[in-house]
């Protein structure tokens, strides 16, 4: 296969398969620094047993957790309109693996997604003969396109994303995006970022624009749960700081002690991206002088506790449910590019956001043009001291912009049902 590939894609072959002999050691190393689950190595080779399930069987890969949310979504809504299907997600991170255990019945089934060598791929594709491959977003791992090509499984990426860094990389690796890009039968972008890069490096047909996380279900929120514990919080201003990254947590930390000058009884709850980081967490709390209580242990805010650590998985809607204002954080600092805003709309919370939000540009770009949320260019913790209290204090704004940001949301509607007629429609075709 390797000489009718561009030279840059040979290569990556050639070291891959080179590379492969040390995988093991890499992984057994990865696992000892908690990066990797030790018990499932085996699935991260493609050597893990395999027992597939009987009849039509859909693979879905997503890098992490906010993909393997899609997919999941998406998965239900194919089953709906194609009943009797076997679902088989994959993923690369232990969080995502965590959540996708919890949600997951049988048949459906989660494996780690293999290491990408050629080996590895292809014993992955053989043992498991999926009849459709579904790529979500954008992680795009090419022994793994190619194996399953080969294989000749339909091949589908749906809500693809790709930010002005990796469009950047592609145009440098032309012919190689040209090739893999070309490998799907379906490309479905999210964003017209995304599409305007599909039409440089495809040559088949691209779907119309629609982001799947715009037609999401909401998150299942416990109603009972949730109005004890609003109940046992009382009327305190609230605000909600979800998914945080390092670096960030500083910041709004000290915002909220900016906030608790004015309104002393203010309360944090703080959902590190990562809940395995929440000791380094609650250590930057106490530094600050806003010693936390951990959801994780069962505990709930006294009238004085300043921050509810939520270091859970899983349970962010509940956390929405209960603040009037959600900060969407990885945006505060280049290089992660944001968070879905989506979900706290759907749960009544209002939005804002720092500035960094390349990954949902669009998105929050049709937000800030409706009046649909708050984008601070000033990252400062007084800043964002002034803008939460504005609206803790402004039942009426936050209503406004809430029903702004839900006209915008219910514009993504046609997405899911495109992107399921578009999975019909490639169940239904002859294998090559």
């Amino acid at each position: 296969m390797t000489e009718t590939l561009p030279f840059s894609l040979t290569l990556y072959r050639i070291a891959t398969q080179l590379l492969a002999r040390f995988m093991p050691g890499v992984l057994s190393r990865r696992a000892a620094k908690g990066r990797e689950d030790p018990t499932r190595i085996e699935e991260r080779l493609g050597t893990a047993p395999v027992q597939r399930p009987k009849g039509k069987l859909v693979w879905i890969h997503g890098a992490s957790v906010g993909e393997s949310l899609v997919g999941y979504a998406l998965a239900q809504e194919l089953r709906n309109a194609y009943p009797g299907l076997t679902f088989l997600f994959t993923s690369g991170t232990k969080t995502s693996a965590t959540l996708m255990a919890a949600k997951l019945s049988a048949p459906d089934l989660h494996r780690y997604v293999p290491v990408d060598t050629p080996m590895a791929t292809k014993n992955f594709i053989a043992g498991w003969k999926p009849d459709l491959a579904v790529f979500v977003e954008g992680e795009i791992w090419p022994n793994l396109l190619l194996a399953t090509k080969q294989a000749g499984v339909p091949l589908a990426l749906v809500n693809a994303r790709m930010t002005a860094r990796s469009v950047k990389g592609w145009r440098s690796r032309a012919k190689t995006a040209e090739l893999l890009f070309s490998l799907f039968d379906v490309a479905l972008p999210a964003d017209t970022r995304t599409f305007e890069a599909l039409s440089l490096f495809r040559s088949g047909p691209i779907g119309t624009v629609g982001n799947l996380k715009l037609a999401a279900p909401a998150p299942i929120v416990n109603a009972k749960e949730a109005k004890v514990l609003a109940g046992k919080l009382g009327n305190r201003p609230i605000w909600l700081a979800a998914s945080t990254h390092e670096g960030e947590e500083t910041v709004l930390l000290a915002a909220h002690a900016a906030l608790r000058l004015g309104a002393p009884d203010a309360l944090l709850i703080l959902a590190p991206r990562h809940p395995e980081r929440a000791q380094d967490v609650e250590i930057e709390c106490r530094k600050q002088g806003l010693v936390p209580v951990r959801r994780s242990k069962g505990q709930v805010p006294g009238a004085q506790t300043p921050v509810w650590l939520w270091d859970t998985l899983g349970e962010l809607g509940l956390a929405m449910r209960l603040a009037p204002v959600t900060f969407v954080a990885g945006s505060l600092q280049p290089g992660i590019g944001g968070h879905n805003p989506v979900e706290p709309v759907q749960l009544g919370s209002t939005v804002v956001s720092a500035s960094f939000v390349g990954n949902f540009l669009d998105l929050y770009q049709a937000l800030e043009d409706r009046d649909g949320a708050v984008i601070l260019d000033d990252h400062a913790s007084d800043r964002i001291a002034l803008t939460l209290a504005g609206l803790l204090g402004d039942a009426e704004r936050r209503e406004q912009l809430n029903d702004a940001a839900r006209g915008v949301i219910a514009q993504g509607s046609h997405a899911m049902a495109d992107s399921v007629a578009a999975l019909v429609g490639l169940l239904g075709r002859e294998r090559a």
